[in-house]
């Protein structure tokens, strides 16, 4: 639909305005072509868009955005001319193209199940790190930020994971550049040196005839990035800026001064065999809060500038970020500097088209000491931060001249006294070449070769006066670690329609060679003088893996209304034997499009039915060694020698391996619905999905003297994996000025391990987590019958009043003796339910929007209060007085109880994770070629659970020295030109 043309005339034509969405907003990215000439273009990030050096005539312009139904106009070009378009949503996308493995496929036709989150939908604020721009948007997708430390990252898990020692990670590709998913030393996060900004779209592949094409490294899940390109026409120029202010949403609740005092005072006594020394005489004067004096407000700016457009027909798109990140914990900081660049030239009249695509990020870190959150938890709050003394004048409980050794460090000191910084840089890019052949245009050859290299580097630095490396007078460490990761993918593709029999075939087969290689050197760890401690034997190491790779896809669609899909990947690891080495991972699906069925497709009440039925096999090989399967050793450091008369010598120690370990492997069968109604007004999807997974990568115990170690990662077990997943779009309300619209997805999912032996046994368990507090106390473990990572602990008696009964636990299998016999499984920290929730409410030129979550069903384990909360904590018998949280009130806890179940609290939530207000001011500038966008918002707005804890989200279920989370205010700024 027209708003309005106007006609000037000029010498030289060209074609500007403005695309705009039903509600009159302005729409970024949207693409403007005109197929007759070969120009294309995008719109900036305020809607503007302008092709320039057209010649004069009627041409038919075609305008497209993700998510709504592509335009076409016959327009008259003479001179200037202005013209303005508005597209309608297609609120169901059936025709928006979806990237899969090694190609494309159109929504409507996809057999397996595949979520799209578009740039349109991201989370807004202070993103710092990708995946937090799907936070919530996808059914199925659980993310959970690691801590609030610049960079962090999330853990990503798609349908809760399919394995235990082997990664659960999903599989990411951007841009057809799979990632290694290694750690990369000297970054909070790998994903931390990817630009959110220069992202378009993301892709989720959830199901197995969506990921087996991918092989064994796609049990998990894949998320397929695709960033954002440049388009034929005059350049647009786009710079955006983001300010934001953080602060502390909640402390850890532990004891006042006045609380503690109180509390010696009430149970003084002397801590030695001197009456006169008291715990009250160890008091200091002070009241000091010790997470004040250790978190700070944060700022941080992000900013970005990109150039889209074309140069003698070849489109390119450059881009520049540079994002300031202050952490809450004083001194921590990030500071990353990305570029982009990508030209996507076509040769021989479109037959050749070429994507050259590279990306590079420099970061420097500051690294601030976390020791310090569980620290400033632990110290007494009557002591002051500062006191005369030799460990930089910070207060430490002194055992004769040196750091009592069983005293927490003071807080300040182990911030302000160690120097950790870290450089961190990244490249990764791709020459990507498809060749429609001149006499068979349906057959494609396609040519991707890429890389992703990374180079981490730093230094860490304690004085020889610092508490915290006392015994060593000072600590001077360092690191350098070098990552290459290349690859070559090659396959041919053949799509053709067979209109005779109404039909489309659509084939590939191709083939991929990747190499993973990590170097990491060695250098001596020395004292603050300079003095060598340790030093390593071997300059460096060089940790390599090899992938070889055969995969092909078969689709074949009937009538546009029944659709098969097969595919086939067969995968050869270096990280198992030859007699193991390769896998073979099928899949197979079948969509039913019962939309297009004579006695539905004229229905006034649905606008999509599709039926969808899948099952694919994948594996899993990272996670463990490279070498695992073969037999080594290791030499030892200079720390551990044997003498001989005057002479230390070194010796190798043998390493456990396994020389039968083989590819885990997991089965998966999917059945879905998607549905539409009152012409897309009301839409959505359902999936109900089993996963068995075999061979499991574990790591268990094994009897002394059958291996070089009592642990070994073998194939051993299975684990299942059920679950139902939903979502809902609604347009509520949709007119020339107001719309509303609503996004809800739920998920249940449920794990289960189902053996962990060779021979079944229902009461082998492996430790899967472990406690601060104590000596090896496990509370987690892996078992039988159970969620993988349940509690293993006491059932806990209480009074009459509810107060729990220090010591008393139920005698569960009634034998009269309380004994490991009467621990049991109880509860667990994944969550039976997630639920994402997104609305957005358009106003004229104003938008409003917001996105909360929920978790229902998990648990953590309070580890503050069973290593804090007790009496012989405040009042320890190290002649010292630490601080504890309320819990010592309530319980009177002398001594820990560290496996009763009074400590597995349910950590349930609902969060409002986003809060956002635009305005988009339009043309702020005579010509009409600058437009302005203003955007304030809210993340981490606020939490609704019964947990007592600063978070109830806790990654590993463990709750103890949490980085907390910030909450942040951003006011965001986006220029187009």
């Amino acid at each position: 639909m027209v708003l309005s043309t106007f006609v000037a005339k000029a010498q030289t034509s060209s074609l500007a305005g403005t695309i705009f969405d039903e509600t009159g907003t302005s729409l970024p990215g949207a693409s403007i072509q005109i197929k007759a000439l070969n120009r294309s273009t995008t719109t900036d990030v305020n809607g503007v868009y302008r092709l320039t050096g057209l010649p004069a005539g009627s041409h038919v312009v075609t305008v497209s955005y993700v998510g709504y139904s592509p335009t076409e106009e016959t327009v008259k070009i003479s001179g200037q001319t202005q013209l303005d378009f508005t597209v309608k949503p297609d609120a169901q996308n059936l025709n928006e193209v979806v990237v899969i493995g090694y190609g494309t496929v159109q929504k409507k036709n996809l057999t397996g199940s595949v979520s799209t989150v578009s740039s349109k939908d991201f989370q807004t604020g202070n993103i710092t790190t990708p995946e937090q721009l799907i936070s919530g948007k996808v059914a199925g997708v659980q993310i959970t930020p690691n801590s609030g430390q610049p960079g962090a990252g999330s853990v990503i898990r798609i349908r809760g994971g399919a394995s235990l020692n082997a990664s659960n990670d999903p599989l990411i590709v951007v841009d057809g550049i799979p990632l290694s998913g290694s750690e990369i030393r000297g970054a909070a996060n790998p994903l931390t040196l990817i630009n959110p900004n220069d992202i378009e779209t993301f892709t989720v592949l959830k199901d197995a005839n969506a990921t087996a094409i991918y092989g064994s490294r796609a049990s998990n899940g894949v998320i397929l990035i695709t960033t954002k390109k440049g388009r034929s026409g005059a350049p647009d120029i786009n710079f955006s800026t983001v300010a934001s202010f953080g602060t502390i949403a909640k402390q850890v609740d532990m004891l006042s001064a006045a609380q503690i005092r109180e509390y010696v005072a009430a149970n003084d006594r002397a801590y030695d065999d001197d009456p006169t020394h008291t715990f009250s005489s160890l008091l200091g004067d002070a009241n000091t809060n010790w997470q004040d004096e250790i978190f700070r407000n944060t700022f941080t700016t992000d900013n970005n500038l990109s150039i889209a457009g074309s140069f003698k027909d070849v489109p390119y798109r450059v881009s520049f970020g540079y994002l300031d990140q202050q952490g809450s914990l004083i001194t921590d900081r990030l500071k990353r500097a990305s570029g982009g660049f990508r030209i996507s030239p076509s040769l021989f009249d479109n037959h050749l088209k070429i994507d050259l695509n590279l990306k590079g990020t420099l970061s420097n870190s500051r690294f601030a000491n976390t020791g310090a959150v569980g620290a400033a938890l632990q110290f007494d709050p009557t002591q002051p931060v500062h006191a005369q003394n030799n460990f930089g004048n910070y207060y430490e409980w002194i055992a004769g001249d040196v750091p009592n050794p069983n005293a927490p460090r003071n807080p300040v000191g182990l911030v302000r006294l160690q120097n950790n910084n870290a450089k961190a840089d990244r490249s990764f890019g791709n020459a990507q070449l498809d060749y429609s052949f001149h006499f068979l245009p349906e057959l494609h050859a396609n040519v991707n070769v890429g890389y992703d290299i990374s180079k981490g580097q730093g230094w860490t630095r304690t004085p020889a006066y610092a508490a915290q490396s006392a015994a060593t007078k000072g600590s001077m460490t360092q690191f350098l670690d070098n990552q290459t990761n290349t690859f070559v993918e090659a396959y041919l593709s053949y799509a053709k329609d067979l209109t005779g029999i109404n039909s489309n075939i659509n084939a590939t087969a191709g083939y991929g060679y990747y190499d993973n290689k990590d170097k990491r050197y060695n250098f001596d760890q020395r004292n603050a003088a300079g003095d060598v401690l340790i030093t390593p034997k071997f300059p460096f190491g060089i940790e390599q893996n090899k992938l070889l790779s055969y995969y092909g896809r078969l689709n074949y669609t009937l009538a546009d209304k029944y659709i098969v899909s097969a595919t086939m990947r067969a995968d050869a690891s270096s990280k198992f034997s030859e007699e193991n080495r390769w896998g073979y991972f099928p899949s197979a699906g079948f969509t039913w499009r019962a939309i297009n069925e004579d006695f539905l497709k004229d229905s006034k009440v649905f606008s999509d039915l599709k039926v969808r039925l899948s099952y694919g096999s994948t594996g899993n090989k990272d996670g463990i060694g490279n070498y695992d399967y073969l037999s080594k050793y290791y030499l030892n450091s200079n720390t551990g020698q044997y003498q001989v008369g005057d002479t230390f010598y070194d010796y190798y120690s043998p390493a456990a391996y396994d020389p039968d370990l083989k590819w885990e492997t997991t089965q998966t069968y999917n059945a879905g619905i998607d549905y539409g109604f009152f012409n897309g007004r009301l839409y959505g999807s359902v999936d109900v999905y089993y996963k068995k997974t075999k061979d499991l990568l574990s790591t268990i115990d094994i009897p002394v003297g059958t291996n070089f170690s009592n642990r070994l990662t073998t194939n051993v077990g299975n684990m299942e994996n059920k679950g139902i997943e939903a979502s809902l779009n609604f347009s509520a309300i949709k007119s020339e000025n107001l719309n509303w619209d609503f996004g809800f997805n739920a998920a249940y999912n449920k794990r289960m391990v189902t053996n962990l032996t060779l021979n079944p046994d229902e009461n082998f368990k492996i430790d899967a987590g472990t406690i601060t507090g104590g000596t090896g106390i496990n509370v987690k473990y892996n078992t039988p019958n159970q969620i993988p990572g349940t509690f293993f602990v006491y059932k806990q008696v209480y009074n009459e009043a509810g107060v729990p009964l220090e010591g008393v636990y139920a005698d569960l299998n009634n034998d009269g003796v309380i004994n490991t016999s009467d621990q049991y499984y109880y509860k667990s920290p994944e969550p039976q339910f997630l639920f994402g929730f997104t609305t957005s409410l358009n106003y004229k030129r104003w938008t409003a929007s917001t996105v909360l979550r929920a978790s229902l069903g998990n648990y953590v384990y309070d580890n503050i209060s069973s290593n804090l909360g007790v009496r012989s904590n405040i009042l320890s018998p190290s002649a010292l007085v630490n601080n504890a949280n309320p819990d010592v009130l309530f319980t009177n806890f002398r001594t820990n109880q560290y496996l009763s179940d009074y400590y597995i609290k349910n950590a349930s939530f609902l969060k409002m994770d986003n809060i956002s207000l635009g305005f988009n001011a339009g043309n702020i500038s005579r010509n009409g070629t600058a437009n302005l966008r203003i955007s304030a918002n809210v993340q981490n707005v606020f939490v609704i659970t019964n947990y007592n804890g600063i978070d109830p989200e806790v990654s590993n279920g463990i709750d103890y020295s949490m980085y907390p989370r910030p909450r942040t205010f951003s006011l965001g700024l986006n220029l187009g030109f």
